[in-house]
């Protein structure tokens, strides 16, 4: 028997109104925090929008997602205990296989997000690649230090994600769900951004659900953070130098 399988039973099963929930609170208080607290604080203040989304996100939304994580790993019985990084939340050492469905997970998610993007602009206009909270002039001299705030709330933001949503609730909603959890991941993880717009949020789509259905297929969190992190990383950093 796998190590994972042998440990199955202590993993708590989360339903469709719980996975719905979880989601659901955490994109009304993004969208409560992008579109009420950065807004305000951006006035006051007089800084640049998108670095109070750095300060807010972190400390706001990611940090919490961690917090929350350790607290349903206390739940079950796994916090800090043995096996809980490769075991319960299974982060594991990525094989040849893990890359190959990483990476072409990757250029999937790319080529269809770009297609949306060329089907949205047909019909409404071009898509604005960055949602009002994130608004920013491209970096030139002088403000290349955003680069150096953006980092660590990328860290936040890429680990806060997917050590909770793919590596403590996934393996809850396969118990709940089998081979379609990742489905419901999806759904949920599009409540997630609904603070993102609409034109945006159809345009992750493909993010949505590849990414946790690679997860699921392969049992392996660590292809979420590689999807995850080549999807968000290099499109931040493209947008402020403003190739996008």
């Amino acid at each position: 028997m796998k190590p994972l399988e042998e440990n199955k039973k202590t993993i708590s099963p989360v339903g469709i109104i719980p996975s719905l929930i979880i989601f659901g609170a955490a994109g009304l208080i993004l969208y409560i925090e992008t579109n009420f607290l950065i807004p305000y604080l951006a006035s006051i203040t007089g800084t640049e929008t998108v670095i109070w989304w750095f300060i807010v996100a972190a400390f706001g939304m990611f940090i919490p997602l961690l917090v929350l994580a350790m607290c349903m790993l206390h739940k079950e019985g796994w916090l800090f205990k043995p096996g809980m990084w490769e075991i319960r939340l299974r982060f594991r050492t990525m094989n040849t296989g893990d890359w190959m469905w990483g990476i072409g997970g990757i250029i999937v998610i790319g080529i269809w997000s770009y297609l949306i993007m060329m089907i949205i602009a047909t019909f409404s206009g071009p898509v604005d690649h960055q949602p009002p909270f994130m608004q920013f002039e491209p970096l030139g001299v002088g403000r290349y230090w955003i680069l150096a705030v953006w980092l660590p709330y990328w860290i936040f933001n890429i680990m806060g994600e997917e050590i909770l949503w793919r590596g403590v609730i996934l393996p809850q909603q396969a118990v709940s769900f089998g081979k379609y959890a990742w489905i419901i991941q999806g759904i949920g993880w599009g409540l997630f951004h609904i603070a993102f717009g609409w034109q945006l949020l159809i345009t992750l789509l493909p993010i949505l659900f590849i990414l946790p259905y690679v997860v699921q297929k392969r049992k392996n969190s660590w292809i979420g953070v590689l999807i995850h992190a080549a999807i968000n990383g290099p499109g931040f950093v493209a947008i402020a130098l403003g190739l996008l």
